[in-house]
């Protein structure tokens, strides 16, 4: 997709957010891991807040999205697929400045080259007690990322790829707190992404495709 192409949208997709005019369960849930669909929210107690930034950029005129493989470490989330974002500090005044803070940390995007920010809807992540508030950032230009000893490597998305029905399969998952769960997810540039961030990836799916519909 040009990235002329993908601005254009941006209205779209904030009125259809504003009008709440979808299921917001049901574009998670495409990518949602069965052994989380039922979960029981009663269980959740004291909950943690993160906020991450799915952002998408011009790359030869086309529109690419980031994302990262994080290091490994001790940790739910060790060595997974994630967008750039993090647990929420006593010094972010709110969630969009955990987003930019983070993101700014961890790969070098500065607040200041994100000239539109969207706030998606958030998920909960059993493993590690977290709420996640996930915001799309829009920039104009392709920043200098440069990732730091949380990042093990970047990964740059076309968001073709993204839309690509093809690239949706099943995989056999196991992690530090379960053992071969069959998941949903996407195949992008030959990594395995599932669990939350294939979910909010699911959500920008189906509102791009709303905006198709719209036409």
């Amino acid at each position: 997709m040009e990235f002329k192409d993908f601005l254009s949208k941006i209205s779209q997709i904030k009125t259809i957010l504003s009008n709440k005019s979808y299921e917001i369960n049901d574009f998670q849930s495409i990518m949602t891991p069965k052994e989380r669909l039922n979960y029981n929210m009663d269980l959740v107690k004291n909950p943690k807040k993160a906020a991450v930034l799915a952002f998408f950029y011009p790359k030869k005129n086309k529109t690419f999205f980031l994302l990262t493989l994080r290091a490994n470490y001790k940790g739910a989330h060790a060595s997974q697929i994630s967008f750039p974002g993090g647990k929420k500090d006593k010094i972010d005044t709110n969630l969009i400045e955990t987003a930019l803070r983070e993101s700014f940390e961890e790969v070098n995007i500065e607040k200041e080259s994100v000239s539109d920010i969207i706030k998606l809807s958030k998920l909960y992540i059993p493993p590690s007690n977290f709420w996640v508030f996930p915001y799309v950032g829009i920039s104009k230009s392709k920043p200098n990322f440069i990732n730091n000893y949380e990042v093990e490597k970047l990964i740059e998305v076309d968001i073709d790829d993204l839309l690509n029905n093809n690239n949706i399969t099943n995989s056999i998952i196991t992690t530090s707190y379960a053992k071969d769960m069959n998941v949903p997810c996407f195949l992008l540039n030959n990594h395995i992404v599932w669990g939350a961030t294939a979910m909010i990836l699911s959500e920008i799916k189906e509102l791009i495709k709303l905006t198709y519909d719209k036409v």
